[in-house]
């Protein structure tokens, strides 16, 4: 609980914590709005495939124009932050060759991410890694490159993995057994089926809405068919060794006063086939009713007393437990996304610490068929047309061969798939050229190893 003195000692040594953003969408936003206001660190640059996107995200968060600048190299990005300027570029690489300590990776693309993230960290850099989807797909091996060249590969936090790892990290140094932890979402079966044609219908979105704000419809429609919150879970099993069901997430409807009926095992009146997994909670009945006191927003963590005196003080301090008293829930009802970034910033930079991090292959998103789909169909990947992501145990993928959601963009069908059916790399062609691709079959060689 001392981040924020170390920061101000940085900012009194005129030493800031100097950071480089790749990616000036939603996310980078929310971060560079807080990051004008804390002390301790620079924001040396912004890389971004469309600097006017960059700059625009500088304005709209409160940055004066007089400290924005365009650079190209290395040596004009320092000269720039040297001078207390932003310096914007197309050139990620560059950005990431200026003097750094710190390089978040926020493009949302996998090949992007795992390319950039590579790069930083030969740099010398510590990396904080927005782009959940490189992260479930390569993680736990940029995590190992990282561990060699001394500097730290972690989460995001303020988004939910990161949160869900924090909780189940205070569970456990309090020695309690976790028995499951997620976060919330809005979701119904139908949903896997959604299309960017959809998927604002289902959110509720008028035209005009949807015609006036900032809104991505596959972005939106990730989070809605179930895609997110595999791949959002998988980081979370990798991170902490939680495993997954067997068969994947099963999306329970529970508020937050049933999660602790609810996310235990079946064996006890729950509906978790064993305990110290991931599970994702629905803010929807199946009916398509409201959950009363949803977590649609929020994380959290189940944990078991080990005997009845826990039992009792958990009955003394009003802890929400199930019927039994045995399992108890902890929860945050919201999570604040990229105005929260500046904890792993700091984190990485001054504790040398990950705010979560994906240490091993427990879990994988799995690329599941939305619809029939034929020999020479061009997969679209996360929130689009053809597929949705599915958690499964990392085993289960390497042993059946299933191809992951990471690398299901982009790529032609050599055999047809029928509706949910998963995709395996048998029925793909791939690029062997891609780093991703090298890089994924470089972690799950180690995998198969051990």
């Amino acid at each position: 609980m001392n981040l924020h003195q170390l920061l101000l000692q940085r900012a009194n040594a005129d030493k800031p914590v100097r950071v480089g953003l790749i990616g000036a969408g939603k996310f980078g936003t929310m971060f560079l709005a807080q990051a004008r206001l804390t002390r301790g660190i620079q924001v040396v640059g912004i890389a971004d495939l469309h600097v006017p996107r960059a700059r625009d995200a500088l304005m709209r968060t409160g940055w004066p124009d007089d400290c924005i600048t365009v650079g190209s190299g290395s040596g004009s990005i320092n000269d720039a932050a040297a001078a207390g300027r932003v310096a914007l570029t197309e050139d990620a690489l560059a950005l990431i060759g200026a003097e750094l300590d710190v390089v978040i990776e926020c493009t949302g693309i996998p090949e992007a991410g795992t390319r950039h993230a590579i790069a930083a960290i030969d740099a010398n850099r510590h990396v904080v890694m927005v782009t959940v989807e490189a992260d479930v797909l390569v993680g736990p091996l940029l995590h190992r490159k990282a561990q060699r060249a001394g500097v730290v590969y972690g989460m995001a936090y303020g988004d939910q993995p990161a949160l869900i790892c924090e909780m189940v990290d205070w569970a456990r140094t309090c020695g309690f057994e976790v028995v499951a932890a997620g976060k919330g979402t809005k979701y119904l079966p139908e949903y896997h089926y959604s299309t960017p044609d959809t998927v604002f219908d289902y959110y509720g979105f008028t035209e005009q809405q949807v015609a006036e704000g900032d809104f991505n419809a596959k972005m939106f429609n990730s989070f809605l068919d179930g895609t997110k919150s595999a791949i959002e879970m998988t980081a979370v099993a990798n991170a902490t060794g939680l495993v997954p069901q067997a068969d994947g997430l099963q999306f329970p409807p529970a508020g937050a006063d049933d999660l602790a009926g609810i996310l235990k095992p079946e064996h006890d009146g729950g509906i978790l086939a064993h305990s110290g997994t991931v599970e994702v909670v629905s803010s929807l009945n199946r009916d398509g009713s409201a959950v009363q006191r949803d977590l649609r927003w929020g994380v959290y963590v189940t944990f078991k007393a080990a005997g009845d005196y826990v039992k009792q003080c958990f009955a003394e301090y009003g802890v929400c437990t199930d019927d039994s008293g045995d399992y108890a829930a902890m929860y945050r009802p919201s999570h604040l996304i990229g105005l929260e970034l500046g904890v792993s910033v700091a984190s990485a930079a001054l504790r040398r610490e990950p705010t979560g991090v994906s240490r091993e292959f427990v879990g994988d998103v799995g690329t599941v068929a939305k619809c029939d789909l034929a020999v020479g169909k061009v997969l679209d990947g996360e929130g689009g047309y053809t597929v949705f992501g599915k958690l499964l145990t990392a085993q289960a993928s390497l042993d059946q061969g299933v191809l992951p959601l990471g690398l299901a963009s982009g790529v032609k069908l050599v055999r047809p798939v029928r509706k949910d059916q998963w995709i395996g790399y048998d029925d793909v062609e791939l690029d062997d050229k891609s780093i991703a691709v090298k890089t994924r079959r470089e972690l799950e060689q180690q995998a198969r190893a051990k």
